[in-house]
């Protein structure tokens, strides 16, 4: 499982140092690598394990809206295999690196089964548009249904 934030760097051949208890939890999830694509302005790092669940899943649905083929075409098809060398470092794609404007600070965040990768600077925003989120009852009443 993969909780909390790491704060880092990029470095300019486009490496990122795990942090290692995410490495811990890559390495349970049955490898030494990552699969990562993109998502929501940031790029989603999944365990092998954890990304085999969501390609089956994918497979396994019925629906071949049009909604649907264009998410697989860029979730599936823009994810790249990233391995993790011996210095703890991994490299991310150039396409991936330009897609979440990943130039010097990062934010590695922990999503339980995954984590994303932010520039530092969409992170704060992403914090800013939540504190004003909940500011509205809709999404208050949300976040009680889990007893929070």
């Amino acid at each position: 499982m993969f909780r909390g934030s790491s704060f880092h760097t990029i470095d300019a051949k486009g490496r990122i140092i795990v942090p290692s208890r995410f490495r811990d939890g890559i390495r349970e999830g049955g490898g030494d690598g990552i699969m990562v694509s993109r998502m929501d302005s940031c790029l989603v790092a999944y365990p092998y394990d954890e990304w085999n669940k969501i390609e089956t899943r994918i497979l396994s649905l019925a629906e071949k809206s049009e909604n649907m083929r264009r998410f697989r075409r860029v979730f599936i098809g823009g994810a790249f295999e990233c391995t993790i060398d011996k210095q703890e470092r991994t490299l991310i794609p150039q396409p991936l690196r330009q897609y979440a404007d990943l130039e010097k600070d990062i934010v590695l965040v922990g999503v339980l089964d995954h984590f994303e990768i932010w520039s530092r600077s969409k992170w704060e925003k992403e914090n800013m548009e939540l504190e004003d989120d909940l500011k509205k009852e809709e999404v208050r009443n949300e976040i009680a249904r889990l007893g929070l």
